[in-house]
């Protein structure tokens, strides 16, 4: 059968089958105007909770300076090529620098892209005879990045130390057998639900098994722990982590993210790393950016907006729960707000937060979360304001009372796009 005549026939996958009623209102919607809590969608301002802006840096004042600066500078395309041939700047290597003592690690890496770096970081550390050890619901980039690995590897039910335990001792003897290592993947938040990683419980492990631990902590890096070194920080393991791996698509607000580890590990990385050998290099106002940043996020000013996000947090999830809503273990800056009834329930609810209420945050389902799951993911930054949580409590407050009226269980009314 040709490919594209069975794509056709297809329903178009989990979210895909969809497409036709969701497309450009649930599904590639479009927020326009200045990144931040208040946004234009369908032609109507929004209050949005849908940005991972932590720190609310994407329009920080001394952040757009120096954004602008550089780009006036450099331009967008220097310098061209990879690092390896000829992308490789005095800047780079000042931002690794930085990175590295910052999470106090040997050395650091840069990424071009997160997603890729992780996969990439992954296929290059280990060998056939190596084993993994994962958590059930890790991020789409850690899986695929197990996906290229031709050795063996086992899952562990999410955030059970005690499933854990069990598949990490199994891999062991595994390895042993082969010849091979052990890497046990995790994360430091989940970012749809957030919930912390176990890291602590998962780090004592290491006193009695052999084996590494490679964390993703896109959504703890600048944010988690008394200065912002992320969610090992938080948990006083930053020793214990062997390989840490940071975003700056969140706390940072824009594109790439580091690996940080041994100087011997990072040696090799830089050697091996098909999506670092292969694609172009960061271009130099990000680099430039990314390190204003990094100086925000380590001072005073760094602090206060870590302190912010934190009071805003802490006020939503306390009113989600005192209004009945289910947030699940949430105690990082998302609060996903569980939907029982369903995709369809959730659609009407999102329309009328949408068009009446004036609420943008985005409903999220299977695939990206265990099937039969539908959140609303509420996520808190700094530039959001305690009017801006308390507006939002008193709708959900009236969206309460009609989900338990059954306005929403009817069938979902056709949207319309402006």
């Amino acid at each position: 059968m040709d490919i594209f005549d069975r794509i056709e026939a297809s329903t178009g996958g989990p979210i895909g089958q969809y497409r036709d009623r969701v497309e450009g209102y649930f599904a590639f919607p479009k927020l326009e105007g200045e990144l931040g809590p208040h946004m234009t969608f369908n032609g109507q301002e929004v209050l949005n909770w849908s940005l991972n802006n932590y720190l609310g840096l994407a329009n920080h004042p001394e952040i757009r300076k120096v954004d602008a600066e550089a780009a006036a500078k450099w331009g967008m395309a220097y310098p061209m090529g990879s690092r390896m041939l000829s992308g490789h700047t005095a800047l780079h290597e000042q931002l690794e620098r930085e990175l590295a003592e910052f999470e106090h690690k040997e050395a650091a890496f840069e990424f071009n892209f997160g997603y890729q770096g992780i996969v990439s970081t992954i296929d290059s550390l280990l060998c056939r005879h190596d084993v993994i050890v994962f958590d059930a619901e890790a991020h789409a980039c850690l899986l695929d990045g197990k996906r290229l690995h031709q050795g063996k590897s086992f899952s562990f039910r999410h955030n059970d130390i005690e499933s854990c335990e069990k598949k990490l001792k199994v891999a062991c003897k595994v390895a042993e057998e082969q010849g091979g290592g052990v890497l046990l993947i995790t994360e430091g938040v989940y970012g749809m639900t957030g919930a912390l990683g176990i890291l602590d419980q998962i780090a004592a492990l290491k006193k009695k098994y052999k084996f590494r631990i490679l964390i993703d902590d896109a959504h703890g890096f600048g944010l988690m722990g008394p200065t912002g070194r992320g969610t090992s920080e938080h948990f006083g393991v930053m020793d214990d982590i062997d390989i840490y791996i940071g975003a700056y698509a969140k706390s940072m607000a824009t594109i790439g993210g580091f690996v940080a580890s041994e100087k011997r590990i990072i040696d090799y990385l830089k050697y091996n790393m098909r999506s670092q050998m292969y694609a172009k290099s960061l271009p130099m106002p990000i680099v430039e950016g990314c390190l204003k940043r990094l100086e925000i996020i380590r001072g005073e000013e760094g602090d206060r907006l870590r302190k912010k996000c934190w009071e805003v947090t802490n006020r939503l999830h306390k009113g989600f729960r005192d209004l009945g809503f289910e947030i699940g273990p949430a105690e990082a800056c998302v609060a996903p707000v569980h939907i029982m009834g369903g995709a369809n329930q959730a659609a009407n609810m999102a329309l009328d937060l949408r068009e009446n209420y004036k609420i943008f945050c985005s409903i999220v389902t299977y695939p990206v979360i265990p099937e039969g799951m539908v959140i609303f993911r509420i996520i808190s930054t700094a530039a959001h304001t305690i009017e801006d949580v308390d507006y939002t409590l008193n709708a959900f407050k009236e969206i309460r009372e009609k989900l338990n009226a059954g306005v929403y269980d009817k069938e979902m009314k056709d949207v319309r796009i402006k």
